[in-house]
């Protein structure tokens, strides 16, 4: 399963990926930096895996309790969602208050000089647990982890998969929607902005999503006998694997951007 290098390379390189991106527009407005990815690696890194560390903690004490008080700290921790609704809000204090800190002893900085708040720390926490199992999820357990089972249970192995004429119908008209959807928007003489023509692009793709989760479903679930709902291929599995462990934790980053200038940010930093 991947180890504590895996974990903190793949969250910082993220990070400072999005960092990069954030200081491209120039003045004063970098709204991603180190405090942030400082908040995302240590919870992608650590994270759920403090419910490990009690685990094994528990394991040198003799008592059974301690035992049983480890292996509830590993469930209830250790999981991609738990961790951030028992500890979010705690963590999200401590980290608030941290960032404050090292912001006026000058060891980090900070988009517009402006430490985190509370409401970013917490976003960055959830974020952190969701990449931290992004990773877990694929390579742990020999790669026979639940959701991994789960993902390929979606695809068609029972020998080769039948071509459809109703999947190939659904898929291709869906793929066309998307596709033109998407060119439509954004044509050179639409009058709209660019940040209107992004919301009106994910909202197209989230449409188009959903509808392409609901076919799959209904021709794996739904009919009797089960069918392949495109050929061999996993889409159900992958499209709902990838919305929570890989789009949602970067969508959570744009939400913990600050959103003010620097001259802005300056004004409001604690004495």
């Amino acid at each position: 399963m991947p180890g504590p290098g895996a974990h903190l390379l793949y969250a910082l390189s993220g990070g400072a990926a999005l960092s990069r991106l954030a200081a491209g527009g120039g003045g004063g407005r970098r709204r991603f930096g180190p405090h942030h990815c400082a908040v995302y690696a240590a919870n992608a890194f650590l994270g759920p895996d403090l419910g490990s560390f009690a685990e094994w903690l528990a394991s040198f004490l003799p008592s059974a309790s301690a035992a049983a008080a480890g292996d509830l700290a590993m469930a209830v921790v250790h999981h991609p969602f738990y961790y951030p609704l028992l500890l979010g809000l705690p963590l999200a204090y401590l980290y608030a208050w941290l960032s404050r800190w090292i912001l006026r002893a000058g060891l980090l900085d900070a988009p517009g000089g402006v430490a985190l708040s509370k409401r970013q720390c917490f976003l960055l926490i959830t974020a952190g647990s969701l990449s931290h199992f992004f990773l877990d999820h694929l390579f742990e357990e020999n790669g026979h982890s639940t959701m991994y089972t789960w993902i390929l249970s979606t695809g068609w192995w029972k020998g080769r998969a039948p071509i459809n004429p109703d999947a190939v119908f659904a898929v291709g008209l869906l793929c066309i929607c998307l596709i033109g959807g998407f060119l439509y928007i954004n044509r050179v003489k639409h009058g709209r902005s660019m940040t209107e023509k992004s919301n009106q692009s994910f909202f197209l793709i989230l449409v188009i999503a959903t509808l392409y989760c609901m076919w799959c479903a209904s021709q794996i679930y739904l009919r009797n006998p089960p069918q392949p709902a495109i050929g061999e291929e996993a889409d159900l599995g992958v499209i709902i694997f990838l919305a929570i462990y890989l789009f949602l934790p970067h969508g959570l980053f744009v939400l913990s951007m600050n959103q003010k200038d620097c001259s802005e940010a300056l004004d409001e930093l604690p004495p």
